[in-house]
């Protein structure tokens, strides 16, 4: 994919997120563990850090527990979602 497509810069823009990161982070999904807690919250904490959005002890705890108890797929939306609903 490549990173100078108009797409992407409008994303960055818009959400001054960088996409180099968010490749990365997806990159580093593939093969990780999402029945694995600490995992699990590192990725929280990136995609918390990647998208500029403090999570609360709670709000981690919650997502956590939704993806290692209850198997939710961990992808940007699951993420997102979750840190949207205050």
């Amino acid at each position: 994919m490549n990173m100078d497509n108009g797409f992407f810069k409008n994303i960055e823009k818009k959400t001054g997120v960088n996409m180099k990161d968010i490749f990365d982070l997806a990159n580093s999904l593939q093969n990780a563990n999402f029945k694995d807690e600490k995992t699990v919250r590192n990725v929280i904490r990136r995609v918390s850090q990647i998208a500029n959005k403090p999570v609360s002890k709670e709000m981690e705890d919650q997502i956590v527990k939704s993806i290692v108890n209850d198997g939710k797929q961990l992808d940007f939306n699951t993420i997102a979602n979750m840190m949207n609903k205050k």
